[in-house]
This record gives structure tokens, sequence and C-alpha cells, in this order.
């Protein structure tokens, strides 16, 4: 690295650009910038873990009381135990996944001046394209360029959103917060609650939906898709493309959460941790960068991190006793966000915050 660069002024003109990793990927980058490298213990190779995450049945679980119990208790062990874990049978057609999964490869792969016209840091816009939420606070920058639309509680309106999503956006939206909803639901019973519990809680009442576009990368050994983190929310709901590089951490090892044809993964998020007092957990997760690409997912987050609330959240006082006590502070989901947000992606989880 020169001794004369300058990392700040590297940074505020890629911002500027307004075009994102796309934008240097399209103008012939072979070598990356600076920012962008992580130390090599952070991009450390696969895991050769033989462990893989649990994959839950969902068929008939509204009408069946037997296949609802036994995905209860296979929710169970995937919540304590992995934290991650792929749903099928989830109700969704393969077509609108499809459909989803293309509008979102469209619009990153659209005319750059559509996709300035949404370029924007302003959390107030409920549709923004950005590259890196943490770009000016993360020690490192991640491989890849987002498009952010908050759906609910109040969704945006259609003409705010691409025409390369705009419809298809909405239709999956309305399919991911039934899902939400539905897991939320077994959830709760699994913790032994009234089935509404967690959805009387308001859970369910935000939905943020991040269309992710991984570019492929000429040095795919010295940066990351994402780095290390948890996610700030209650669940999370994943639709990826078959290119893979997601992996979560499990006993200390990184575990491959490989491509299934028509499955979605879900993971606990941070606030489901903390009003659990820790029986579910929030898993550390990444995504490895490849020369080949581009890889395309939509995360579905459940959290009300932009509806202005004071409702506050802390553990659950029907999983609390004498021998478990508390083990978090009450916090209103923006505060949690707000912190989450200044601290960036550093590889420390924003919980530490709010323990007693």
């Amino acid at each position: 690295m020169s001794a004369t660069y300058d990392r700040s002024s590297a940074i505020k003109a890629f911002d500027e650009s307004r075009t994102g990793v796309k934008g240097l990927v399209d103008a012939g980058l072979d070598e990356l910038p600076a920012f962008f490298v992580a130390p090599p213990i952070q991009v450390e190779p696969k895991s050769t873990s033989n462990h893989q995450i649990p994959i839950v049945d969902l068929k008939d679980v509204r009408a069946d009381e037997s296949r609802r119990k036994q995905a209860v208790e296979e929710l169970m062990h995937a919540a304590t135990t992995y934290g991650f874990f792929q749903v099928v049978n989830h109700g969704i057609a393969g077509d609108v996944l499809d459909a989803m999964l293309q509008g979102v490869t469209q619009f990153h792969e659209g005319p750059i001046e559509v996709k300035k016209q949404y370029y924007t840091r302003d959390l107030r816009k409920k549709v923004r394209f950005n590259s890196n939420f943490d770009l000016y606070v993360s020690r490192v920058a991640n491989w890849r360029d987002t498009l952010s639309c908050t759906m609910a509680p109040e969704p945006p309106q259609l003409e705010e959103l691409p025409d390369a999503c705009r419809d298809i956006i909405f239709q999956f939206a309305n399919h991911i917060q039934s899902l939400g909803t539905l897991l939320l639901e077994l959830f709760s019973e699994a913790l032994g609650l009234r089935s509404d519990h967690l959805i009387q809680m308001e859970c369910d009442k935000g939905l943020y939906i991040l269309g992710q576009y991984y570019p492929p990368c000429p040095q795919p050994d010295l940066t990351l898709g994402a780095s290390k983190h948890t996610d700030p929310d209650f669940i999370t709901i994943l639709l990826q493309d078959q290119i893979g590089g997601l992996q979560v951490m499990h006993q200390n090892q990184w575990l491959d959460v490989p491509p299934s044809t028509g499955a979605l993964v879900v993971n606990i998020g941070d606030l489901l941790q903390l009003i659990t007092n820790d029986k579910f957990r929030s898993p550390e997760h990444r995504v490895l960068i490849k020369k080949v690409g581009p890889r395309t997912s939509v995360a579905c987050f459940f959290t009300t991190q932009f509806w202005p609330s004071t409702k506050l959240f802390g553990p659950i006082k029907e999983l609390l006793s004498i021998e478990k006590p508390p083990l978090y502070r009450e916090v209103t989901v923006r505060d949690y966000h707000t912190y989450y947000y200044n601290k960036g992606i550093d590889g420390r989880s924003a919980l530490d915050n709010y323990k007693l």
C-alpha cells in the first residue's frame, strides 16, 4: 500500500460514485481497493466440519397436529443448537422465489443512472440502494451492493420501487410475512407459550427486505461478501441462489449452508435471543466471495427498526425463574439498531452491550 494512501478519501470517492461494487467490476478492476482487504484471519478457508444444519419440513403444520408437534420439536432443536436451519414445503411457490431473485438481479445489473436515483444512506427512505451500510465505521468494506426496502408496517408506494422488482416484491413480501408469522407461532409453542405469544409481542410487525448482490471478485481470498456478524432482528428468512458461500459458526467451526432448490434459510436474530433469555441463539455467520458470480440473495428481516415505537423488549417473564434470572436489560428495537449501526460489523455481538 502506498505511503500516501488516504483511506478516508478512497472510501468517500467510492461512495460518491454511487455505482457500488459492481461499478468497480464494470470498470475492469483487477486489484481490490485497500479498504476492501480484510486481515487474513477473517478470510480463513472453509471448514471441514461434517455437521449439517437441520432441514425442517413444514408440510401440513397448519392442519395436522402430529405434523405440527414434530415441526415444533425440530425447530426447538435447530434454534437451541444451531440457530440456523432450512425450511422446505413452506408454501411459497418456486416461480415466486425465482422471480424475486431475478428482479433483484435485474435491478443490480440494470442501467446505472436508474440505480443512482435510489442511492442514499438516508435511513428515512423506504427504498435505498448503496454498498455497505457501515461503510464509514467498519474497518473493512464487504464485496456487495444492497437494495433495501422497508415493507412493513408501512410499505412504500408502488411507484417508489424500481421497475425491475416492483410487482414481485409485494407478492414475495406477503408470502414471507405469512411464513414469518407461522414460524413465530411454532417458536412460541416450542418455548411452552401460547402460539400467539411472540405475535402479541409484535415480533412480526416489521419486515425489512434486502436484495443483496455479490459481484464476481478478482481476488476472493482477500475479502468477504459479508464479514462475521449476527442479525439485529427477531428472525431472518433468506432466499439464496445456487452460487453458495454462506457459512454459520457452529462449535467454533465455519459450517457451509449449501443452497437447496426451493428451500429457505432461517436464522435466529439478536432480539429473539434477548427475549428468550439465551434459550435461542443468534449465531455468527458470514458470506465468502468467489471469482464466479454474481451471487444474489434476498434477506428478510423481521424487525421494526424504522418504526418509531417506545415499546421495550426484555426477557420474557414466563421463561424466568430464580434459577434463570434475566440476562439482559430491556431495550427498544430502534435503540438496539442505532447501537448496531453505529458499531458496524466488527465481529462483536451488539447483545454484549445489553447484558446485565
